[in-house]
């Protein structure tokens, strides 16, 4: 082979190598042009206002929604309401099935609702912009979510110019400081994708200081315990009622130990509240919230 063959074939060898790769950069891109191109499903309306929330009292009014990805609609909930005054602590429970992380999502306005309304100290929530709404409302999943940074970083994400000093106190109050020190690099421990190189405890415990340093008037926890061990609960339920703390807080609940200490519980059935009061008001009426305490205590 000459020379000049040789070069050639290199060549050849490196513009179908580069081929190979733009090839394939379009294939990976194809799925996100076709994510991108989706119609929204929720937009807000013309020069949207800020939402403005200075107490946190929250009003679902004549709310109806039902699900429309299926050929026939599913109804969820149809003229419900549901006040739920600044500061207060209320417990959302019932069996899979019943409304409860569907209520969060309208809330959050993830989806809008076909009828009624939502109201944050008197702002219907579908006339505002949706940054500003979610700004307002701190957020702790079942399963947090944590990004390939820094527990410094994953901490601060909700207020980025926060100082070490507030993301250390926070850790505090979240009962996330003891592990976290005793990390090889600490507060610069590198958490990796999802929060992989932590335990489910410690992860939700990084996510509970991230909203308490947001600080924002409203807490959502959606199931925030369910799938923790009782050590870990325990740890977690302490850092809980520092997060509750002076915000009205909508707890999501499996486990009805999480939200007996609370103000006011929302039983849920089928979309509707068949019972609504204080724990030891609905344990002495003996309905349906008593008989699921029982059966999670194996109580009589």
């Amino acid at each position: 082979m000459t020379q000049d063959s040789f070069i050639c074939f290199i060549f050849w060898k490196m513009l179908t190598s580069v081929m190979q790769s733009v090839n394939h950069a379009f294939g990976d891109a194809h799925d996100m042009t076709v994510f991108l191109d989706e119609p929204l499903l929720v937009s807000d309306i013309e020069n949207a206002p800020d939402l403005v929330v200075s107490k946190g009292d929250i009003f679902f009014s004549d709310l109806s929604f039902w699900y429309t990805d299926a050929q026939t609609p599913t109804a969820v909930f149809e003229h419900f309401d549901l006040h739920i005054p600044a500061g207060e602590r209320v417990g959302i429970v019932g069996i899979s099935g019943s409304g409860k992380t569907t209520l969060t999502r309208l809330l959050l306005r993830l989806v809008d609702i076909q009828e009624g309304n939502i109201y944050v100290d008197g702002q219907e929530i579908s006339k505002v912009s949706q940054v500003s709404l979610r700004r307002q409302i701190a957020y702790v999943p079942q399963e947090p979510l944590l990004f390939h940074r820094t527990i410094s970083e994953n901490i601060s994400y909700g207020r980025p110019g926060a100082s070490f000093e507030e993301i250390r106190q926070a850790a505090v109050d979240a009962n996330a400081l003891d592990f976290i020190e005793q990390l090889p690099d600490g507060f610069e421990t590198i958490t990796g994708e999802r929060g992989v190189k932590l335990s489910g405890g410690q992860r939700q415990r990084v996510a509970i200081a991230r909203a308490i340093l947001t600080d924002a008037p409203i807490l959502v926890l959606d199931e925030a315990t369910s799938a923790l061990d009782s050590e870990s609960e325990q740890l977690i339920q302490e850092a809980l009622q520092n997060l509750m703390k002076g915000r009205t807080a909508i707890v999501i609940a499996l486990r009805l130990s999480t939200v007996a200490s609370l103000d006011r519980i929302v039983v849920l059935k089928d979309g509707r509240i068949i019972e609504d009061g204080a724990h030891a008001d609905l344990l002495a009426k003996g309905g349906e919230y008593a008989g699921l305490w029982r059966r999670q205590t194996n109580r009589a």
